[in-house]
């Protein structure tokens, strides 16, 4: 699904990278004049970003900085632009699972469910997800995700540091809207190391390899607070078929039913709650 950013510098995925060319030495008459567009300004919708992921070379690999599934951090070029990528190829069942937040039956922690919520952030206009793709690494299947530049601080750092963001009212809708997401999908691994905030104080959600549960209503149904108008009205629209076009070859058709009887509970919350639980904000993407 292709989907044009508003901005070269809004990319994703989780600390801050630059961005390069392969590019011949200038001369220094050259040097004193403007500088080129990025590369990253000739991969500004999805599809490019998919393509690239998908077939670019890799350089290097090493572990990345944060997170406990083995995620590793990779170069990437395709001779032109030069860009980095999150690698997880975890895929994990387990029929009890005793976590730090306690014992989880029928667990599981996939790289699929990364490339499904990108779909489905896509299917739903949300663009707070890095462009994610499957790809097959060092023999093992796996998703890479564009790593995000002008990464100013993750939520951790954030609330941690006190900081506060220069528009309240859109950094709340934000948070409103990553909240009910992770209400849709199930997401048993929701951490603040895992929302990323760039220098434009846009929010961006990475790692849902634990998601996609099977509980079928809402675990935190308190964190169903106020809901953008076309989000409800796509919710109201997503049917199955739309789910398995869009991530059905890394969803379980179970999966797709809880997330569908979710769904209804989401809408029928936000129905009773009437207009004071909707606001209004343009999209960032779709």
């Amino acid at each position: 699904m292709a989907v044009a950013r508003r901005s070269s510098r809004i990319v994703a995925c989780v600390v801050m990278v630059a961005v390069t060319a392969v590019q011949p030495a200038a001369s220094p008459s050259a040097a004193r004049q403007a500088p080129p567009d990025p590369p990253a300004a000739r991969l500004a919708t999805d599809a490019e970003r998919e393509a690239f992921l998908s077939s670019a070379r890799v350089l290097r690999a090493r572990p990345a900085a944060k997170g406990v599934t083995n995620t590793v951090r990779v170069t990437l070029s395709d001779g032109t632009v030069t860009h980095d990528a999150s690698v997880q190829t975890i895929d994990e069942s387990k029929a009890v699972f005793e976590g730090t937040r306690g014992t989880e039956l029928g667990f599981k922690d996939s790289w699929r469910f990364n490339v499904a919520a990108y779909r489905l952030d896509r299917l739903l206009g949300l663009g707070m997800i890095p462009t994610t793709v499957e790809r097959r690494y060092n023999g093992r299947v796996g998703s890479f995700t564009w790593w995000v530049d002008d990464v100013l601080m993750d939520e951790q750092q954030r609330y941690r540091g006190k900081h506060r963001a220069p528009d309240t009212e859109d950094w709340n809708q934000q948070m409103w809207t990553t909240r009910l997401f992770d209400q849709l999908i199930a997401n048993a691994d929701r951490n603040l190391g895992n929302l990323l905030i760039d220098t434009g104080w846009n929010i961006w959600m990475i790692d849902h390899s634990r998601a996609f549960r099977m509980n079928t209503a809402p675990r935190s149904p308190g964190n169903l607070a106020k809901v953008e108008r076309t989000l409800l009205e796509r919710l109201r629209r997503l049917d199955r078929e739309a789910l398995r076009q869009a991530a059905g070859a890394h969803l379980a058709d179970g999966e797709i039913d809880a997330l569908l009887a979710r769904r209804d509970a989401i809408v029928s919350h936000f129905t009773k709650g009437g207009p004071a639980l909707v606001f209004e904000r343009p999209s960032r993407c779709c």
